[in-house]
C-alpha cells in the first residue's frame, strides 16, 4: 500500500469520527436502554463507533448552500399552520359520513438544484397529511405524488399550486446566489 493510499485513509477516518456524532449516539443507545449503567455507556459508545466507522454517511455537498434563515423560520411556521389545516381536513374525511373520497396519482415539477433540499422538501411535503410522494425522479425533478382528496380538476390544480408553493419557498430559502 502506498503511502499516499494510507494518509486518504486516514483522512477519511478523520472525517468519519466526529465526536458529536459518537456523544449523540451513545445518549440514544442510554435512553433506548431506559438505564445509565457502566455497561450502556460502554456497550453505546461501541455502538456509536462501530455506526461511524463502519456506516459512513456520503459527503453532503452543502458549501454552496446559503440558508436565508428569516424566510426559513417563516417557513416553518407557515408549515405547521397548513400541517394543522390539512389535520383537520383529513379527520373530516375520515369521519364523515360520506363515500371515500376520489384520489389521484400526480407527476409534478420540483426544479431545486441541490439533491439535499429536494430530500428536505419531499420529507416537508410527506409529513403533510393528505398527500405523499411516491416516487422521485431526480434526473428529471419530478415527483410522483398521491393525493387523498382530489374531487375535482380545481382540487388536483390546488394541489399542483402547493407544489410550486414549496418549490419557490425552498429556491427562495436555499438556493439563492449570493448578493442576490
Amino acid at each position: 500500500m502506498s503511502n499516499s493510499h494510507i494518509g486518504r485513509r486516514i483522512d477519511g477516518a478523520r472525517n468519519r469520527l466526529h465526536p458529536s456524532f459518537v456523544v449523540w449516539i451513545t445518549l440514544l443507545w442510554l435512553l433506548l436502554m431506559g438505564e445509565i449503567s457502566v455497561a450502556n455507556v460502554v456497550g453505546g459508545l461501541a455502538v456509536a463507533l462501530a455506526i461511524v466507522l463502519f456506516l459512513p454517511l456520503p459527503a453532503m455537498p452543502v458549501t454552496e448552500t446559503h440558508i436565508s434563515w428569516g424566510k426559513l423560520v417563516l417557513h416553518q411556521v407557515v408549515w405547521v399552520v397548513e400541517l394543522l389545516q390539512a389535520s383537520v381536513k383529513v379527520a373530516w374525511l375520515a369521519l364523515r359520513p360520506e363515500a371515500p373520497p376520489k384520489t389521484a396519482i400526480l407527476a409534478v415539477p420540483m426544479r431545486v438544484e441541490s439533491e439535499l433540499v429536494l430530500s428536505y422538501a419531499v420529507l416537508l411535503y410527506n409529513l403533510q397529511p393528505g398527500g405523499s410522494v411516491t416516487d422521485i425522479d431526480i434526473a428529471n425533478r419530478m415527483l410522483t405524488i398521491h393525493v387523498l382528496d382530489a374531487p375535482n380538476e380545481d382540487a388536483i390544480e390546488r394541489e399542483i399550486a402547493a407544489v410550486a408553493t414549496l418549490e419557490r419557498r425552498m429556491i427562495e430559502i436555499f438556493e439563492r446566489k449570493r448578493g442576490v
